[in-house]
């Protein structure tokens, strides 16, 4: 009989707001998925879907032959892969996918103990948020040996659009810093921007659809702050605690490579500040709420103040 990539049976380590889609695209694509999460709410719910349960990730390594990972830090992605219980404590999986933001650092780490088991990593983090992963549009740094990508390929073209970045582990994760960096700085010097212009009395209506129109757009000023922050409803999905960490993740890099990043420690000072004000579990649009707060203004859209 012929074997189809979907014979392939995958595990997903992280049911979390990013893993239960991607999950879900997987077993609508064919494959055979079994899910481990401490969130055992998280876990029935996908298997009310079809998808199996592990009650660790030695459970989960021993039922597929591809892992996935979806984890929030990289303390977790450790622990999943090579603590007690670990995908490393069992045999069967013989690939392991990092979805997570784990810092190359860690990444290299990882990579060395699930070799010494006998199992490949694919360093692959994803951008794209949560709409994203539903959509199967996400962005994808893969970093990993031309077998292994060869093999996991179909998987990942179910869940966005993957790219080849290179064959070390860690490299997919300093692309994944780097970008995020970039966003969360766009959005923190919009942010300023728009309340700057608030308080001089410019409409941030207005006011965005002149940036936009001109040198100074971006996805913080086409998608995030009209959507999240000038309806005020900031839910863009995103934790300003996730996004911190990621920052800290990039300037660790920069400093072991002896490159300065002046806007970027100014970038995580704001966020700093906006997670010991609001909490690391706030929404990262709200980003804006210390600086509305220091200039006395708020900034939202006429429909919002009605």
């Amino acid at each position: 009989m012929e074997t189809t990539m979907t014979d392939l049976k995958l595990g997903l380590a992280g049911a979390g707001r990013m893993g239960t889609p991607m999950a879900k695209r997987l077993m609508a694509a064919g494959y055979s998925v079994s899910v481990y999460d401490t969130n055992a709410a998280a876990v029935e719910a996908l298997a009310a879907q079809g998808a199996g349960k592990a009650a660790t990730p030695a459970e989960l390594a021993k039922r597929c032959d591809v892992v996935l990972l979806s984890l929030p830090t990289p303390e977790i992605v450790q622990a999943v892969c090579l603590g007690q219980d670990g995908l490393t404590s069992a045999k069967g999986a013989s690939i392991v996918i990092d979805l997570s933001t784990t810092g190359p650092r860690t990444e290299r780490l990882v990579a060395q103990g699930l070799k010494a088991a006998g199992i490949s990593l694919a360093d692959c983090p994803v951008s794209g948020g949560v709409g994203g992963a539903e959509k199967g549009t996400l962005a994808m740094m893969a970093a990993c040996d031309d077998a292994t990508m060869e093999t996991i390929r179909p998987v990942l073209e179910t869940l966005g659009k993957p790219v080849h970045v290179g064959l070390e582990p860690g490299m997919g994760q300093m692309i994944k810093v780097i970008n995020n960096l970039m966003s969360v700085t766009a959005l923190s010097i919009a942010s300023e921007a728009l309340v700057l212009g608030t308080k001089a009395g410019l409409d941030p209506d207005v006011m965005l659809e002149v940036i936009n129109s001109g040198s100074g757009s971006s996805n913080a000023t086409l998608t995030k702050i009209p959507k999240f922050v000038l309806t005020r409803g900031f839910d863009f999905g995103f934790a300003i605690g996730l996004s911190a960490k990621d920052i800290r993740l990039c300037l660790e890099e920069s400093d072991a490579l002896g490159v300065p990043m002046i806007v970027g420690g100014a970038v995580r000072q704001l966020l700093t500040v906006a997670k010991s004000d609001l909490g690391a579990d706030a929404d990262l649009t709200e980003i804006i709420k210390p600086i509305e707060g220091w200039a006395g203004v708020t900034v939202a859209s006429k429909k919002a103040q009605a």
